[in-house]
């Protein structure tokens, strides 16, 4: 995602993709909150009001990554990563920060919030809570299409944080991790596509090729990354070290 207007003291407007689907974003249908989404080919299917926006929305950026560092608006910020490498604000941390140097979100705030994640024990991190493993049944045999199999079933926990009143929601998905053994808290960023700029136009047509729209982020609504923030503080260690570190450069720069 990127911003593609910024109005001072206002609003910033960040484009989301509508019709291709990548490893950030998706567009996809459910009936009610805790439903399992299904992704929506939106070049062949016509947008509902049952239509939402899964946003695994990011925080910072390597800025060695040269390709993904033209996605900020602040590349010269920096600040070393719990994985040792220098980052620059980017998305959540880049939209907190113009809020914040338009005075809209206050010292006091991010001073609350740093406190906050300091005060958090090893015991206390997400990743860390034996309530939220996967669990897996104890298998038994079962005969499919000539195939004898050996079945399991996989449950992996969900949570769903609803920021007040709003359709906006936040969404931790417990999964195993990709190139490592244990597991990983991954945080979604999850709204209804009413929530979009000019939303009327798309309900009842399909996406046109490589369509985007925009997502309005203003004072209303900053709490929600705020909110945010200091939940993916609450991920890790590695997550509340880094987000620690953002609040010093958004406070200090």
């Amino acid at each position: 995602m990127f911003i593609n207007t910024i109005n001072n003291k206002e609003n910033l407007k960040v484009s989301i993709p509508l019709t291709k689907g990548t490893e950030k974003t998706r567009i996809k249908r459910r009936t009610i909150l805790n439903e399992y989404g299904i992704p929506v080919s939106t070049k062949k299917e016509p947008f509902t009001q049952k239509c939402y926006v899964e946003w695994q929305i990011g925080y910072d950026v390597i800025k060695s990554d040269t390709e993904k560092l033209e996605n900020t608006t602040m590349p010269n910020f920096s600040f070393i990563g719990a994985n040792g490498k220098e980052k620059t604000l980017y998305e959540l941390s880049e939209y907190i920060k113009y809020f914040y140097e338009w005075g809209i979100i206050t010292n006091q705030t991010l001073f609350n919030l740093k406190n906050y994640l300091l005060s958090l024990n090893n015991t206390d991190f997400l990743e860390n809570n034996s309530e939220l493993s996967i669990k897996r049944t104890h298998p038994i045999d079962k005969e499919i299409n000539g195939f004898n199999f050996m079945f399991t079933q996989v449950e992996y926990p969900l949570l769903v944080y609803r920021f007040g009143d709003y359709e906006i929601v936040a969404e931790i998905k417990i999964t195993e991790k990709q190139y490592a053994i244990g597991t990983q808290p991954m945080l979604y960023l999850c709204f209804p596509i009413t929530e979009l700029e000019n939303s009327a136009k798309l309900i009842g047509r399909t996406a046109k090729t490589k369509e985007f729209a925009n997502f309005v982020i203003d004072r209303k609504n900053i709490f929600v990354f705020v909110e945010m923030l200091k939940l993916f503080g609450t991920l890790s260690s590695n997550h509340n070290k880094d987000i620690i570190s953002i609040i010093d450069v958004i406070i200090n720069s």
